[in-house]
């Protein structure tokens, strides 16, 4: 039975075909998605912050260089395989206008670092829709292996 995953702030889930992965309220944070589209099994993280090396006391789950390597190793332990992955990425956008320099480094630090840590891994990025003044929702369909993303104007 096909069910909705939803995927929290700083958090990942990883789920197989027929499942869908949500997330809500992407605004400066990014949505990364990564799947192995021949074995239909894919992760969604709702990346907060990029560099969990600036904190002291860090939630694995809220880096974009702690995240994905985390959601990878768990897909690959669900019997994804490694040369099949793939990745969509949305979000890092500057949602808040004041002050608007601070909003505007945090979503594209958050999409640089998505964007290596991905590279890193030699996860090719097929497609993203990042940056702009607009949050977004992303969901991730395992069966049909769609990426819905809904633009929220803020």
């Amino acid at each position: 039975m096909k069910k909705n995953i939803i995927v929290g702030i700083s958090d990942y889930q990883v789920a197989r075909s027929p499942h869908i992965l949500i997330t809500y309220a992407l605004g400066s944070c990014v949505g990364t998605a990564v799947f192995d589209k021949e074995n239909r099994i894919g992760g969604l993280s709702h990346i907060l912050l990029h560099d969990s090396t600036l904190f002291q006391n860090t939630e694995v789950k809220k880096y974009a260089d702690t995240a994905i390597p985390a959601m990878v190793s768990k897909l690959l332990a669900y019997g994804a395989k490694k040369e099949n992955l793939v990745a969509y990425i949305a979000g890092g956008a500057q949602t808040l206008i004041k002050p608007a320099a601070l909003y505007y480094e945090i979503g594209n630090s958050n999409i640089q670092a998505v964007r290596q840590a991905l590279q890193k891994l030699s996860i090719p990025i097929l497609a993203e829709e990042v940056g702009g003044f607009a949050g977004r929702t992303m969901s991730l369909d395992l069966e049909s292996l769609q990426i819905n993303i809904k633009t929220v104007k803020c």
